[in-house]
């Protein structure tokens, strides 16, 4: 029987895509720096077992999922997805409903379980997971105990001291935490929609927040405010006794 390996995951986010490839937000050409993203991380972090696409992979523009294709469609590994406030998950749905790409599933690999949660709510820029999907985590870390988790969404579960976003997180954290604190085997939680960078220890999880592809909003800022920071992204790397290592890289 073959050790155990560790696992390379590089988690892409907050793309914010156009139907126009020369869109720009925020004076950012957004396709062009995704392209820059992955033309950096393909040197920088050499054969992944997954991409994770943590949501806002379009500007409110259903015709940006075409771009998510194009950009997406030759990888050799999954491309895991979830939808954050600006996609429109029935079109997001559609578009990528087809490999290499996955949306809103779970997936063993290794000694990991890997869960991906929908924070998505309509007519919201906040997040909510309900009571159905803290049911169907509770249920995949029981089921899954003797694995090690990593959980993926898209709005901040713990506060980012930014007042402007924190009114925008995940609304039903409290209960989230709760959810995983009934477990031993969640070894870390990542997300996007925050545009920077965060990595703390909390109750013995890992929280992790990841810069976008695009602009980036300035940290500790009690208004929206965008910082002068450069398109970025995480890699992630799983060991099988349940440690991880991570980086933040910016462009």
């Amino acid at each position: 029987m073959s050790k155990p390996r560790s696992l390379k995951f590089l988690q892409i986010t907050d793309t914010h895509l156009l139907g126009d490839r020369d869109g720009l937000l925020r004076d950012v050409p957004t396709f062009a720096t995704l392209q820059a993203v992955q033309a950096h991380a393909a040197g920088h972090f050499r054969n992944p077992d997954g991409v994770l696409l943590t949501g806002d992979l379009v500007q409110d523009d259903a015709a940006g999922y075409a771009l998510i294709r194009e950009a997406f469609e030759d990888s050799s590994v999954p491309v895991y997805c979830i939808p954050g406030n600006h996609d429109l998950p029935d079109a997001m749905y559609e578009s990528l409903n087809q490999s290499p790409f996955v949306l809103d599933d779970h997936r063993v690999i290794g000694n990991w379980l890997l869960i991906l949660l929908n924070s998505w709510q309509p007519h919201s820029a906040g997040g909510s997971l309900g009571d159905k999907q803290r049911l169907r985590l509770d249920a995949l870390l029981t089921q899954h105990a003797d694995h090690h988790a990593l959980i993926c969404l898209h709005h901040h579960p713990i506060a980012m001291h930014s007042d402007w976003l924190d009114k925008v997180g995940l609304q039903d954290a409290a209960a989230f935490e709760q959810c995983l604190q009934r477990h031993d085997n969640v070894r870390g939680v990542v997300w996007g929609h925050v545009h920077q960078n965060l990595d703390v220890q909390r109750n013995g999880v890992r929280y992790m927040a990841t810069p976008s592809t695009c602009a980036q909003f300035l940290p500790n800022s009690a208004g929206f405010a965008v910082d002068s920071r450069p398109p970025g992204y995480r890699t992630l790397t799983l060991h099988p006794d349940g440690s991880l290592d991570t980086e933040v890289i910016w462009l």
